[in-house]
């Protein structure tokens, strides 16, 4: 099984095979209108600007698990991504991307890349690392997804090559979707 085998829900509901996207570069990320990452959608829509017309797309999938930092509807979380960010790339239906009714496609990246650990330069670190210890002292070698705005990186031919995580400094992201594209 591969990321083009896997069927998703577009935000009015339709399902929709990834397979549209063969090809290209993809960052497939967890997201929440009300988080301290949210600004990140500033530098991912300017990501997409510059590289869209280049084969490199995102793809957007809200998911309220984390701080429930993602409360409202697939339309309200819609039209806050166009009105405060300008986002044009694609946003889909919220899903759970950890537990039980995880997203197949969550659970997939997650078994393609777990998680390495978070920037320690990042001011928000020790929040999340105090937060999760607390939650589980095994967090860090859990592959779950930790927070919102975690990040896969897809190339061309379908393999997940990275993960970044929120804390990612997103020049570090730019240059490997350079490197892809």
């Amino acid at each position: 099984m591969g990321i083009y085998d896997f069927k998703v829900k577009k935000a009015d509901g339709d399902e929709m095979s990834l397979s549209e996207y063969e090809n290209k570069v993809i960052l497939i990320i967890n997201s929440a209108t009300e988080c301290g990452f949210t600004p990140q959608y500033d530098a991912l829509q300017d990501l997409y600007e510059k590289y869209g017309q280049e084969g490199f797309i995102i793809l957007d999938f809200p998911c309220n698990q984390f701080g429930n930092q993602a409360p409202g509807t697939i339309e309200e979380i819609a039209s806050f991504c166009d009105t405060k960010f300008g986002i044009t790339f694609p946003i889909f239906s919220k899903i759970d991307v950890n537990g039980e009714n995880a997203s197949p496609l969550f659970e997939y990246l997650k078994s393609q890349k777990g998680f390495k650990g978070f920037d320690q330069d990042h001011k928000l670190t020790p929040v999340l690392e105090e937060m999760l210890g607390k939650e589980n002292p095994d967090y860090k070698n859990q592959p779950d997804i930790k927070w919102n705005f975690t990040k896969f990186l897809v190339d061309r031919s379908g393999n997940v090559v990275e993960r970044f995580e929120p804390t990612t400094d997103m020049y570090e992201v730019e240059e490997k979707i350079k490197e892809l594209l």
